[in-house]
């Protein structure tokens, strides 16, 4: 099981296209739902901030092993999410991914998370 959290730096001038792009998100959930399960993801999480005038999204994701990458998807609200990603996110800007230091998840809730992609 994985479980990261991943900074990603907004290009400039591109927060009224993430509005938009999380509004997608939120507005199609239950398609967006269907996608996780082959990706083994359990739990995925965007956050948002500003920080000395830049913007930046989060991503928190628990993932079990050997899912499928979001690049590898033929599902519709993934290839739109994936254009929306490739004008919103900086590549110039290095990802910054946050040290794992501890995971709480109750024994009984990882083997639950673990089974539902079997």
């Amino acid at each position: 099981m994985q479980v990261e959290l991943t900074r990603f730096k907004v290009k400039e001038g591109k927060s009224k296209v993430v509005d938009e792009w999380l509004a997608f998100l939120n507005e199609h959930m239950k398609d967006v739902l269907i996608t996780l399960a082959d990706e083994k993801m359990y739990v995925e999480t965007i956050f948002r901030e500003t920080l000395n005038g830049n913007e930046y999204l989060y991503w928190y994701s628990v993932q079990g092993e050997g899912g499928q990458d979001v690049e590898e998807s033929e599902h519709w609200v993934d290839r739109k999410h994936l254009q929306y990603w490739h004008e919103c996110i900086d590549p110039n800007f290095r990802p910054v991914d946050l040290s794992t230091e501890v995971v709480m998840i109750p024994e009984k809730l990882r083997q639950a998370m673990e089974a539902f992609n079997k």
